[in-house]
């Protein structure tokens, strides 16, 4: 039955300690699957779904129907969730260091590389444990020296042996949509499907090492460095689904979102039911590279014309930028067809200002794909 177990994190200062939750399902399974929510903690909806989530999971394990081991963490991010400034809590960045708690995850496809070159085989399978248990073994070698750092090697810990990843995200404003890779996207499909993402974002690499590319930068990174020599797994397959926005939290939503993410896990086997249909894909899958970022490039009130959610057309309005001091109206038009996916939640900009984000099939972007 359910268990809890507690990951403490490094002490940052005499007094204080926190630690992560993490709650296990079907501990004597062998396929792993790994759900976290608010790993930005001020993106609470996906704290809301773990939370219906752990309900959901002590039923179906209670009845004999789970057939995995998932491991559940509501709360990935303690040390954000206690970060306020005068009453507004700031749970994106970690306010000692600057560091957005989602980027500089530690990766460990180079070393493996060498240390795995002698003991791996033929058999794809034996390769798959050789690298799970050079990446336990890595991991519990390092020694994080600040409370963050311990925060990213606990949190790899309980996910480097999973063989699928949910990393519970939310936007601005914005429709549901995904991140995954292109190996990991004919699994991840279906849960779009149940989903009803609106935009399905594709790369291998992101840049920025971000929780989710860190879980599969070791398998990805073998699979390229030991092609035609020796078979490897996509060991690990990992989704960062955004759960809309920032202000969609409700018992109702979250309730419809765990639902969704429970039919996926039974239309792959991992809970014993009757399947649900799957619905029909809303918008194909488009590569990260094809992401288009609109900026603002003067200051002033944001009018927007369009809503997210909508395909847009390359010259269409998106909104406008007032200065009332002027009376002029600064259009910010769509610069790809695509879906206009996501855009910010404030209402004044300043000049420079990331406004929308829009999923387009053109891939002309490179480098770092995460920022503009």
């Amino acid at each position: 039955m359910m268990h809890q177990c507690q990951h403490p994190l490094k002490t940052q200062t005499l007094g204080t300690s926190r630690s992560i939750s993490s709650f296990h399902f079907g501990s004597d399974h062998k396929t792993k699957i790994y759900i976290q929510g608010s790993l930005h903690a001020d993106e609470l909806p996906g704290m809301v779904v773990t939370w219906y989530l752990k309900q959901k999971l002590k039923l179906i394990e209670q009845e004999g129907r789970l057939k995995a081991n998932i491991v559940l963490i509501p709360l990935a991010n303690p040390i954000g969730l206690n970060q306020f400034v005068h009453g507004t809590q700031m749970g994106r960045f970690e306010q000692d260091s600057g560091q957005d708690f989602n980027r500089n995850y530690p990766i460990f496809g180079p070393q493996l590389a060498k240390q795995l070159e002698s003991v791996l085989s033929d058999d794809a399978q034996a390769n798959t444990q050789h690298v799970r248990q050079a990446l336990a073994e890595h991991l519990q070698a390092l020694e994080p020296v600040t409370e963050l750092q311990s925060l990213r090697v606990e949190l790899l810990k309980l996910a480097h042996d999973a063989d699928l990843m949910l990393d519970l995200h939310c936007d601005w404003q914005a429709s549901a949509h995904l991140y995954t890779t292109p190996g990991a996207w004919p699994e991840i499909e279906p849960l779009a499907r149940y989903f009803g993402t609106k935009a399905q974002l594709l790369a291998d690499i992101s840049g920025g090492e971000p929780f989710d590319e860190a879980c599969v930068e070791p398998w990805h990174y073998l699979q390229q460095h030991f092609k035609g020599r020796f078979p490897i797994e996509l060991g690990l397959k990992p989704v960062t689904l955004e759960l809309r926005g920032v202000a969609d939290v409700s018992a109702e939503q979250g309730q419809k979102d765990a639902d969704a993410i429970i039919a996926y896990l039974t239309h792959c086997g991992y809970i014993s039911a009757e399947k649900t249909p799957m619905p029909e894909l809303i918008y194909p899958a488009t590569p990260l590279a094809g992401c288009e970022y609109i900026n603002s490039d003067v200051s002033g009130v944001l009018l927007h014309h369009a809503q997210v959610g909508e395909v847009v057309a390359k010259g269409q309005l998106l909104a406008e930028v007032l200065n009332p001091i002027t009376d002029e109206l600064t259009p910010l038009y769509a610069s790809v067809d695509g879906m206009y996916y996501a855009r910010h939640w404030q209402r004044f900009v300043s000049a420079g200002m990331l406004v929308a984000r829009i999923a387009s099939s053109e891939a002309n972007r490179s480098g770092d794909l995460l920022v503009p």
